[in-house]
């Protein structure tokens, strides 16, 4: 790939970027890690690799002005639009927009290519560990959504039964059980490094926040006048 068409790219990307749970730094994540993951795999084409990392995310704004669209689909449809007016080939272009369709993939139309599967682990890795805590808190507070939920005694939930949406119901539901199904070894290998860190934050702030409930909480109750 060109300097030049690897700047075209990127700005069109940039371009795209607004929500900042989503934004250019994770696009340049994914990208690393994924060129990292893909120099222990064969025969991968770097252009197309390259292009559908820059691309992956483009569909985002309109899936957050629209929660009920799939940013994949939408940035597939958006990427074919926008490479086939910049002159790729229309078999690049294919390519690269499978890879994007397919990086979200839950239930259907799973990532077939390598280069697929490679942009698939690398996005799920930025949801894993540290960085998957953070940017998912990031992305609670973009949407006035809390860190947990009450049940009726004023307990902390823990997330496994929560009705409400909260940081703790997205890990117990979204980032604990993230790091199965990888379709590389090295995207597998990377993910069980991180596993750790989650689970210990949430762990430690679960305690945290049950402490001031159960303990400094009733405190409260000495201080007011009962009618």
């Amino acid at each position: 790939m060109t300097n030049n068409t690897y700047k075209l790219l990127e700005d069109y990307m940039r371009s795209c970027m607004t929500d900042s749970a989503h934004d250019k730094e994770h696009i340049y994540r994914v990208l690393y890690t994924a060129l990292t993951i893909a120099h222990t795999e064969r025969d991968v084409d770097y252009d197309i690799l390259i292009c559908a990392c820059l691309l992956h995310d483009i569909g985002r704004p309109e899936q957050f002005a629209d929660p009920s669209l799939n940013h994949a689909d939408v940035g597939a449809d958006k990427a074919f639009t926008f490479l086939s007016e910049h002159g790729f080939s229309e078999e690049f272009t294919q390519k690269v927009c499978d890879c994007i369709r397919s990086h979200r993939y839950r239930k259907r139309n799973p990532p077939a290519s390598i280069e697929a599967k490679i942009l698939f682990d690398a996005d799920k890795l930025d949801v894993c560990g540290a960085i998957g805590i953070a940017r998912t808190i990031l992305y609670k507070g973009i949407v006035g959504e809390p860190l947990y939920t009450l049940a009726p005694d004023n307990t902390v939930l823990d997330g496994a039964s929560d009705t409400e949406p909260s940081f703790f119901q997205e890990y117990k539901y979204k980032l604990e059980t993230v790091y199965d199904h990888f379709f590389t070894e090295e995207g597998a290998r990377l993910a069980k490094l991180r596993r750790d860190a989650a689970a210990h934050y949430y762990q430690n702030l679960l305690s945290e926040m049950r402490a001031v409930y159960e303990n400094s909480a009733r405190l409260l109750d000495t201080h007011i006048e009962q009618s």
